[in-house]
């Protein structure tokens, strides 16, 4: 049955190609585009390396602190509130402290001048995150606690700085005139994963900031490793007595301090909604993009209906026949909806196709350091469910229509119910 629906949908489609071929632009130019959007955002905000256990990492990026009479002091943490009160959580697998944002330091290749974006990072960054390693190592617990001058870079430093990566392992790299020792190399981290990107990770010990300091702001984040999944509710509500137990710093000058254990998703939230609570603002942000995407859809939608109200209504006599014999409304709505279907599967092939190409223009034209888009499989779902909503979406209402077509009006050509 499914494959007769399918020829039948095939001719249809043929009969009127103008029809089809506007469908068919307009349901694959939306898919494109909602594609290309989910794309980026699941490049930031989903399992890539080195990110890639985020359904068990946390970050604890951000402070607020509440004034008494009006607003508020935002920053990231002091490494030694980190120290004293990260480190000794019991729920977490692992904790490791890093600088918040990267900085710049300048080296220097003949006559070259580079700009590279370093970050202080502690032994435990690299057994919390999953980087990949083209060339040696990782720096130790030890190095760090020694304040060994070691370093590991990107790919792309590697070869700018020593014109190819496996020249670059056990050299010497000069940042800001300081000389470190090059003990591993990776690949390329994209800007847009904020908390980990670097071109060059340096041992947190070798930062001129006093660690020492007992302020509660700073510039320093912690990212925590739960030990499942299932325990991250668990680390929230540890930090979060944590927090509600911590004095204020001055009770005279505040009421109130803020701060939360943040998924990857809500530490982005975060950063433009410091009222996002525990949350950090990610549910409000779904919401309003599972709003925006069904208003980006129901456009093309309507027009598609249309078309299909249009382009059912000339198959009134065939609908007749099939009454006559015996079909009933729920076959007519379910051989509509599969031809429908079909069309907008037709419609989601080209639109993979587009979106592959603007992805990989995208990737090269560099907007973007060092990112990487690419049709995962996470894409390819979303697409699927897209292209199947569209086609009921779209198709339900001219299916309807036309199971309620009276047999004998039908017959005669007369498309009024």
């Amino acid at each position: 049955m499914l494959l007769s629906y399918l020829k039948i949908a095939w001719k249809v489609l043929l009969r009127r190609k103008f029809f089809t071929a506007i469908s068919l632009f307009g349901i694959s130019f939306t898919l494109m585009i909602m594609l290309v959007v989910y794309a980026m955002f699941d490049y930031v905000a989903g399992p890539h390396r080195p990110e890639l256990k985020a359904d068990r990492l946390l970050f604890v990026s951000r402070m607020q602190l509440v004034y008494r009479e009006g607003g508020t002091s935002n920053s990231n943490l002091g490494y030694d509130f980190l120290e004293r009160h990260l480190r000794t959580l019991k729920t977490p697998e692992k904790v490791s402290l890093s600088l918040g944002n990267f900085s710049t330091v300048t080296a220097y290749v003949g006559d070259q001048t580079l700009k590279l974006d370093r970050k202080f990072t502690d032994g435990e960054f690299w057994q919390v995150l999953d980087f990949d390693y083209v060339a040696g190592r990782p720096y130790n617990a030890r190095e760090v606690r020694d304040a060994a001058h070691v370093a590991v870079l990107n790919e792309t430093t590697a070869r700018r700085y020593f014109g190819n990566v496996a020249a670059a392992v056990g050299r010497p790299v000069e940042l800001d005139a300081v000389r470190y020792q090059v003990v591993g190399v990776v690949r390329d981290v994209s800007i847009s994963r904020i908390n980990t990107y670097a071109e060059a990770w340096l041992p947190i010990t070798l930062s001129t900031d006093n660690l020492r300091d007992p302020s509660y702001l700073g510039r320093y984040q912690a990212i925590v490793l739960a030990r499942q999944a299932a325990d991250v509710p668990l680390v929230q509500q540890e930090y979060q007595r944590v927090i509600d137990h911590l004095p204020l710093p001055d009770p005279k000058q505040y009421k109130q301090i803020r701060s939360y254990a943040h998924t990857l998703l809500g530490t982005l939230t975060a950063r433009f909604n410091m009222e996002g609570g525990p949350e950090g603002g990610a549910k409000v942000f779904t919401r309003a993009a599972l709003v925006l995407g069904l208003l980006f859809l129901l456009l093309p939608a309507l027009n598609l209906v249309n078309i299909n109200v249009s382009r059912t209504l000339e198959r009134a006599s065939e609908i007749g026949v099939r009454k006559a014999f015996g079909a009933t409304g729920g076959r007519l709505v379910g051989q509509f909806l599969v031809e429908n279907i079909f069309l907008t599967l037709l419609g989601g092939i080209l639109g993979l196709g587009l979106a592959a190409g603007a992805l990989a223009l995208l990737n090269s034209s560099h907007f973007i350091p060092y990112a990487t888009y690419a049709l995962n499989e996470r894409v390819f779902g979303a697409a699927l469910v897209i292209v199947l909503f569209f086609g009921i979406l779209s198709g339900a209402y001219p299916a309807y229509k036309m199971s309620k077509l009276h047999p004998v009006k039908a017959l005669k050509g007369d498309a009024g119910s």
